[in-house]
């Protein structure tokens, strides 16, 4: 990422789809609330500090943790589903975050949501997590204001009672995977 660090008042990059492996020269970009690297080679995460950011895409990369979003507490989108991460973990501090896309990796546990209270639209699909019964305490933080759940294609959704258990841990939802309720 070159000759980028004099753009000071830049709001908005996009990267995608550039065989980009590090994150690097981004620390004066101070303004920036949206950055999309999706389809990189990014194996590790470095905001270098940025506050402001609202939107971060790194979907499609070679992410196998999520650490290196806790400074970013104005965060309200993060979207790192095609990845290789095994561990949700670093997100405690994302207050603001209302929708958070974790599908596609190799997750076997939902983890450090719990204090995410305005939390929306949760992007689970495509895992590998084995219980509904985790997710209750994961999100009791956000249980009144997640109206979308994504849970398709992990072993707990194969439950008879899946969709009756996610009703039942979360009164305001309106769509638990394509299927949307009145």
């Amino acid at each position: 990422m070159e000759e980028i660090d004099h753009l000071f008042q830049l709001r908005i990059l996009e990267l995608g789809s550039n065989r980009l492996r590090v994150m690097e020269n981004i620390e004066k970009l101070t303004n920036l609330e949206e950055l999309w690297l999706g389809r990189n080679r990014i194996k590790q995460v470095n905001l270098c500090g940025l506050k402001c950011i609202k939107k971060i895409s790194l979907q499609s990369n070679r992410l196998t943790s999520m650490t290196g979003f806790e400074g970013c507490v104005a965060l309200e989108e993060l979207y790192l589903s095609h990845n290789g991460i095994e561990k949700m973990e670093g997100l405690s501090t994302l207050v603001n975050l209302r929708v958070l896309d974790v599908s596609s990796n190799k997750l076997t546990s939902v983890d450090d949501i719990q204090n995410l209270p305005k939390l929306e639209d949760l992007w689970l699909n495509d895992n590998r997590i084995e219980s509904l019964g985790s997710i209750s305490d994961a999100v009791a933080g956000s249980r009144e204001k997640l109206t979308t759940i994504y849970l398709a294609n992990n072993p707990c959704a194969n439950s008879p009672d899946y969709c009756s258990t996610l009703k039942q841990i979360f009164p305001n939802i309106q769509q638990i995977d394509s299927n949307v309720y009145g």
